[in-house]
């Protein structure tokens, strides 16, 4: 195991008292666009307390979750047209964390303000802004997610909190072998083929790439479920990281009807946007959806994928949590590293590197 992931995992089963290091600069993840209805969201983010709401013109908006009177947390309160209303004394603050109405009185501190974030939505998705002192203002827009919006496929998703630190959620979207032991019930499939699949992966400074393919393969429950294949398939696994998100494009095809390395290949999609945003450095929140290409009795499908899909991601947080539990308990110790562990352990690589950078 290199030095790198040594110091990784060993941060992972430090004290909750110990400074953070999180890559910064980033945008991260802070929730599904239809979570801000009529209550304000309370979040805790990078080890940041934050409000997330709609402003009366409905962009998102989100603030340091405490009221700067007696320190109540905005999401506690309620929302107006104007904003959100502190639920102790009625302080109301605008999208801007201006406080705009102190009840009984017509004069307003001028230092009641809360501190403010840059958020964004784009595709569904919740975007915060989290920089260095040197770039505390957003270098870049939010990435987009065109398979939210561009009307080729139907999705639906949600969010999972993790007692467990965000890498090893990475960690287990980036090896998709575990899916022939842990997911037999869904899209699993044969274990062997899982372990033994061709795989290549491609890295750079800020990203990781592995393809796995697997052709002449028994389809899953959930590929059956969804899709009138004839027989045997060619099936894909594709996972693109970077240090907020992961997009996994999974599939198969009538087995020997196309190429695996066309990406214009038709047959049963399935197009998974992860969201994991550390909490903490041990707990996580993890914004899930899925996107799919039904053939036909589309609303059947979409809720057939999405409900098989929920059911994966329900035993993978089973066995994520469990691991943790269970490097507590024995504290930091080597761990043997296999051919799987590529992708995964080029990425961690990456967050310690971006994470020096940003301190």
């Amino acid at each position: 195991m290199s030095t790198v992931q040594a110091h990784s995992l060993a941060n992972e089963v430090r004290s909750p008292s110990a400074m953070p290091s999180f890559p910064l600069n980033q945008w991260y993840v802070a929730g599904l666009a239809w979570e801000l209805k009529d209550k304000p969201v309370g979040r805790t983010l990078l080890n940041k307390p934050i409000v997330l709401f709609r402003s009366a013109d409905g962009q998102p908006a989100a603030l340091e979750d405490r009221c700067c009177h007696r320190a109540l947390p905005l999401s506690h309160g309620t929302l107006e047209e104007g904003g959100v209303r502190c639920g102790y004394h009625g302080l109301l603050f605008d999208s801007a964390g201006l406080c705009i109405e102190v009840p009984g009185q017509t004069r307003i501190p001028g230092k009641a303000k809360i501190p403010t974030y840059h958020v964004r939505e784009r595709d569904q998705i919740l975007w915060i802004w989290f920089g260095s002192s040197e770039h505390s203002e957003p270098t870049c827009e939010p990435p987009a997610y065109e398979f939210h919006s561009n009307g080729e496929y139907l999705f639906e998703g949600d969010v999972y909190h993790y007692d467990a630190p965000y890498q090893l959620i990475h960690d287990n979207l980036l090896d998709l072998s575990h899916l022939g032991y842990v997911h037999l019930r869904t899209i699993g499939g044969n274990a062997s083929i899982h372990m033994n699949a061709q795989m290549r992966v491609e890295s750079d400074d800020t990203s990781v790439r592995v393809i796995r393919h697997m052709p002449d393969s028994v389809p899953p429950p959930t590929y059956t479920a969804a899709y009138p294949f004839e027989g045997r398939v060619d099936r894909w696994q594709e996972i693109e990281f970077r240090v907020s998100h992961l997009r996994i494009w999974t599939g198969a095809i009538d087995a020997g009807t196309d190429s695996l390395e066309n990406p214009a290949r038709g047959g049963f999609h399935m197009r998974g946007f992860h969201g994991v945003t550390p909490e903490t450095e041990t707990t996580s929140h993890y914004f899930w959806t899925m996107a799919t290409n039904p053939k036909s009795n589309a609303s059947e499908v979409k809720a057939k994928v999405v409900e098989q899909t929920a059911l994966t991601f329900d035993e993978d947080k089973v066995v994520i949590e469990a691991q943790y539990k269970n490097m507590v308990t024995f504290g930091p110790q080597p761990m043997v590293d296999i051919h799987v562990d590529v992708g995964a352990n080029r990425a961690r690589k990456i967050i310690e590197q971006l994470r020096q950078a940003s301190c």
